[in-house]
């Protein structure tokens, strides 16, 4: 058995604790590993040129994560596509699904970065950039949109390749396009006095050079997917379960992005550039410290996956399990170094008193539920695994869209800027109660159903009935939008 096909006997065979550490650490380090283009760009910049920066780097933000939304939309619905198909031993499909899954992402990625490009101030103000921050963010967005075309190939890659169980290949991509950002970012911020233009440069070529360590992984043959042109070629039946699947990682980012949105433009109301500084900071700082959540999640995924795939539902629900534990285990580490010392983690981004002081309460605040947070993103991440798009839809939009952006919005109306702070732990809480309920019932009609579990939602049902569908002349066993 060569190394191709022991990652993919693995998944359904090597111990689960065993197996979710083989699959989640390297994702975990890797995840952590593209977080820190952000915060290494944030610390530089805050250091190197100032406050007002920091915040300019905050507006754009926004922008940065819709482009990961479709990134993810692709790269996430394709790997649970693929899970699946390798635990059928349906090696053909697997690799045409990987290659819209690349086509898709080149084209959507160049979409974005023409449409952000011709309209970069506009979408800035709409974004709350103020009159004294807009130069920055204009400075900064006109740069890295030039990596807005490959970027997306990357991210939606590497969920492919932990997708066939190689989980060491996608962190050594991150680690490298990181390794070379930290190095680049102080030669041309501070040697070469670009400003926050050389964070922007650093961050585009960090990017392309993890780009084009992906291409030689594929094209040199070391992935278990094969690469053709008649595999580029677009199928609307892929497409179709790709993006159903992918949907509710799409939804999240884009629910995010429209969250900073408003957090922007809400703070701009009630406190000012400051204010937007401070969310700047602190908003980096809780998604560092989700990447270990989040890298739990994408490890459990082709497990969960392959395992329902091969009707192993033992082992589904085991994988859940131990990593629903294992998130809590993170959250409680981090809120007791958050909860300890707040302005320390603060002021390792600015030496600004003031922005410190202002930021250790909301900082609490967001931080406050942490050690649950893991659970309600393992919950949608389990469900998007076993091809369950409505519940995991529900559940990326329930914290975001369902419950922060209405409580952001109505609470400062009483309580001022505070209100908006103590938002993010009551929809914490809220998201949380839906993401019990809804595994709950999920867990009890698998243990009704036993090995012979059908593919029906828990929120609505759908079809769930396989066809044989001929394109052309391959035939492929077509799953319904819930696999």
């Amino acid at each position: 058995m060569n190394r191709i096909e022991k990652n993919i006997s693995d998944l359904g065979s090597k111990s689960i604790g065993s197996l979710l550490a083989k699959l989640a650490i390297p994702t975990t380090i890797a995840m952590i590993a593209n977080s820190l283009y952000n915060i290494v760009d944030t610390i530089f910049v805050g250091r190197g040129v100032g406050t007002l920066a920091i915040a300019g780097l905050g507006i754009v933000f926004p922008i940065q994560i819709i482009v990961m939304a479709v990134a993810q939309l692709f790269g996430m619905g394709a790997a649970s596509m693929i899970s699946r198909s390798l635990g059928r031993k349906d090696y053909k499909r697997a690799s045409n699904i990987a290659g819209n899954s690349f086509v898709l992402s080149f084209i959507f990625g160049s979409l974005i970065a023409i449409i952000v490009f011709l309209s970069l101030n506009p979408l800035l103000k709409l974004f709350g950039a103020t009159e004294n921050i807009l130069p920055y963010s204009r400075d900064y967005l006109s740069v890295i949109v030039i990596g807005f075309v490959y970027f997306p190939f990357l991210v939606s890659s590497n969920n492919l390749i932990r997708a066939e169980g190689n989980a060491r290949t996608a962190m050594i991509v991150m680690l490298l396009s990181t390794g070379i950002n930290i190095v680049l970012d102080p030669i041309f911020i501070f040697l070469l006095d670009m400003g926050i233009k050389g964070a922007a440069y650093a961050t585009i070529i960090s990017q392309f050079m993890g780009f084009m360590y992906i291409c030689f992984y594929y094209f040199m043959g070391k992935s278990s997917l094969s690469i053709r042109l008649s595999y580029l070629n677009l199928k609307w039946l892929i497409i179709k379960e790709m993006i159903s699947l992918g949907f509710a990682s799409f939804i999240r980012h884009v629910s995010m992005s429209m969250l900073i949105i408003i957090m922007n433009n809400s703070l701009k109301f009630y406190g000012g550039d400051m204010a937007i500084a401070v969310f700047s900071i602190i908003n980096r700082i809780i998604m560092f410290v989700t990447m270990p959540l989040f890298g739990i999640v994408a490890g459990s995924q082709p497990m969960i996956g392959f395992n329902y795939g091969a009707k192993k539902m033992e082992r589904v629900k085991g994988s859940l399990k131990t990593a629903v534990l294992s998130t809590v285990f993170i959250g409680i580490f981090f809120f007791i170094i958050f909860m300890a010392i707040p302005s320390k983690v603060i002021g390792l981004f600015s030496q600004d008193q003031s922005l410190i002081n202002n930021g250790v309460f909301p900082l609490r605040m967001l931080i406050l539920l942490f050690p649950f947070v893991g659970f309600q993103v393992i919950g949608a991440g389990f469900f998007q695994s076993i091809g369950k798009a409505v519940p995991s839809i529900v559940l990326s939009l329930s914290r975001q869209v369902l419950f922060l952006i209405p409580l952001i919005l109505l609470m400062p109306l009483a309580m001022g800027i505070k209100g908006i702070w103590i938002s993010f732990p009551i929809a914490d809480f809220l998201a949380i109660l839906v993401t019990g309920i809804l595994v709950a019932i999920e867990i009890k009609k698998i243990d009704r159903t036993g090995p012979d579990y059908r593919n029906t939602d828990t929120v609505g049902e759908l079809k769930s009935d396989y066809s044989n569908i001929s394109e052309g002349n391959d035939r492929y066993l077509a799953e319904d939008i819930n696999g």
